[in-house]
């Protein structure tokens, strides 16, 4: 018995430990309710990975990358394809969450000191104002996500400018990153207390109706991320002429692992191995699918966008267009940051609550379901990446092969 409860992995202990703590809500609600200081520990050590994670990710990415120009012709052409999907997958989360309002009847708080905690002005003078450090020691005390975010960019474009003399400033980034994916992975070993802890006094002061919000988020998500499938990446197809036959064939086998193993480094692989196959050249395969896995995710952006708005329906806080803008901008850049790290969605979506001023209790219920949410996001993802190769490979002239037997070839 002890055996088999040690081979278990830790999203099998976060499901176990969401349903004790739905049982222990619904059985106990006076026990249940006295539980949030053990999730709020745990999203308290959720919080403190955010700033120092952001700052060693981004500063190494962008200087370890050296000047914008030596990512030649390719690299630009990937950039813009990246943000443009993206940028879709973004809204179409925001319109999806907005239609079907799947957070509406739950009642999520937020605790005294997040409460306490000043609303930053919506009006565009200051939230462009707002979106620059006057302190980076500040922004990091105050979690101020979108702050971090400009500062590292500018902090890593700075190192990468002066070269070697920056290599010290760059190696401490890396190893920053380093200690910060470990720091993670010891976090959330806790995760199974703190979810099912959230879940118990979730469950308990607010009832079991909290769990119809939460299937009708993932019924909401499923249907937008079908969506973005089919329209978003099935017009490409067809307006690029991708022979849509061999994609599917070749891109299947990839999107079935990422599915059923909820990793995108499980299916890259045989997603490299699988579009070279299906005829874009080596060079454009080996640039493009490595590049993806950091700037185009395109189910984790769908995603945290919806979850964010259905946080702030959950706690009754309705957020303005212009709110959910800057919100959509601040995920877009954040998003690119922490690709590599564990749960890091999760690790995203809390410093995006934070600095919108929304309760951090919603990461922790969200956690209880993201294993179910994550299969969908991590296959959409691996699809996403393997179509950006077959673009970038039309983008460059090359005419991708109808039969499985020929070659790329460079249209004339």
């Amino acid at each position: 018995m002890g055996r088999a409860l040690r081979k278990l992995s830790l999203t099998a202990w976060i499901f176990i430990g969401m349903a004790a703590g739905i049982g222990l809500g619904f059985a106990v609600p006076d026990v249940a309710s006295r539980l949030s200081p053990f999730s709020n520990i745990f999203l308290r050590l959720i919080k403190s990975i955010i700033a120092p994670l952001l700052f060693g990710t981004l500063v190494y990415g962008i200087a370890g990358a050296g000047n914008v120009k030596t990512m030649g012709r390719i690299g630009l052409k990937a950039i813009v394809y990246f943000e443009i999907v993206t940028t879709i997958a973004l809204a179409l989360g925001l319109a999806a969450v907005n239609l079907a309002r799947p957070g509406d009847g739950m009642r999520l708080e937020m605790t005294a000191a997040e409460a306490a905690l000043p609303k930053a002005s919506t009006s565009l003078t200051a939230i462009l104002e707002h979106t620059f450090p006057a302190s980076i020691i500040d922004a990091m005390a105050r979690g101020e996500v979108l702050q971090i975010v400009v500062f590292s960019f500018l902090f890593g474009g700075a190192c990468a400018a002066i070269g070697s003399r920056a290599r010290p400033v760059v190696d401490f980034a890396e190893s920053l990153a380093e200690v910060m994916f470990q720091y993670t992975r010891y976090v959330m070993y806790l995760a199974p207390a703190g979810v099912g802890a959230a879940m118990a006094v979730t469950v308990g002061t607010k009832g079991v109706g909290v769990l119809l919000g939460l299937g009708k988020l993932i019924l909401t998500m499923y249907v937008a991320q079908a969506v973005f499938v089919v329209v978003v990446l099935g017009g490409v197809i067809a307006a690029l002429r991708i022979p849509p036959g061999r994609f599917l064939q070749a891109a299947k086998e990839p999107f079935l692992i990422a599915f059923s193993t909820a990793s995108s480094e499980a299916a890259l692989p045989r997603a490299l191995q699988n579009m070279e196959r299906f005829g874009v050249p080596k060079h454009i395969v080996a640039f493009v699918m490595p590049a993806g896995y950091s700037f185009n995710l395109d189910g984790t952006t769908l995603y945290l966008s919806l979850a964010s708005v259905f946080v702030a329906q959950a706690a009754g806080i309705e957020l303005s267009i212009g709110q959910q803008l800057v919100m959509m901008l601040t995920l877009m850049l954040t998003s690119k940051g922490v690709a590599g790290v564990p749960r890091a969605a999760l690790v995203i979506l809390a410093g995006t609550l934070a600095t919108f001023g929304l309760p951090l209790e919603g990461a922790a219920v969200l956690l209880g379901i993201d294993a179910v949410m994550d299969m969908a996001r991590t296959s959409v993802n691996v699809l996403g990446n393997c179509l950006a190769t077959a673009v970038i490979a039309k983008w460059e002239g090359y005419k991708l092969p109808e039969a499985s037997s020929s070659h790329a070839t460079l249209e004339t």
